[in-house]
C-alpha cells in the first residue's frame, strides 16, 4: 500500500511580543495565524475498520492540534518567560488576560518546533508527522519538515 500525506489547515487569533527586537515586533501585537498540518502514512485496509481508506480521520488529527495548540494559543498573548516581560505577562494575568509563558522567543520559527514536538507526541505510532506551515501573515511563514529534524 502507498503512504500518503494528509493536511489539515487550522486558524487562530495570537498576540506576542519579541523581547529585545530592534523593530516593531517588539510591541505587544497580534496575528492571525494559519497552521497547515501534514502526516503521512498508509491508508488503513481493513474493510471492518470504520476508517477503512484512511490514513488517520482529519477529525481525529483536528482534536490532536485542538487540543496541543488552538485551543491553547487562540486569543492568547505569548512573551517568553526567561524576559522581563514577565512583569508584563503577570500584570495581564492579574486584570484576567490569557496569557501563555514559554521558554522561547515567541518567533514563527519558534512556535512551529515548538508545535511540532506537541503534535509529535499525540499521533498513533502508524502515522509520521512529515511537516507543518505556520503562517503569521499572507506572506510570511515559517516551516518545519520531518527530514530536515
Amino acid at each position: 500500500m502507498s503512504t500518503i500525506r494528509i493536511t489539515k489547515q487550522f486558524s487562530f487569533e495570537t498576540g506576542h511580543a519579541l523581547y529585545g527586537y530592534d523593530g516593531k515586533c517588539k510591541n505587544v501585537h497580534g496575528h492571525s495565524y494559519k497552521l497547515s498540518v501534514t502526516v503521512s502514512g498508509k491508508p488503513i485496509t481493513d474493510s471492518s475498520n470504520v476508517k477503512f481508506g484512511m490514513v488517520i480521520d482529519f477529525g481525529d488529527l483536528k482534536k490532536i492540534v485542538n487540543e496541543e495548540i488552538v485551543d491553547i494559543f487562540d486569543h492568547a498573548t505569548v512573551f517568553n518567560k526567561n524576559t522581563p516581560h514577565v512583569e508584563l505577562a503577570k500584570e495581564l494575568m492579574d486584570r484576567g488576560h490569557h496569557v501563555l509563558l514559554v521558554d522561547y522567543q515567541p518567533t514563527s520559527e519558534m512556535m512551529v518546533i515548538d508545535f511540532a514536538q506537541k503534535i509529535e507526541n499525540r499521533l498513533p505510532n502508524n502515522i509520521k508527522l512529515h511537516s507543518m506551515k505556520l503562517q503569521e501573515t499572507d506572506s510570511s511563514f515559517a516551516e518545519w519538515f520531518a527530514s530536515e529534524n
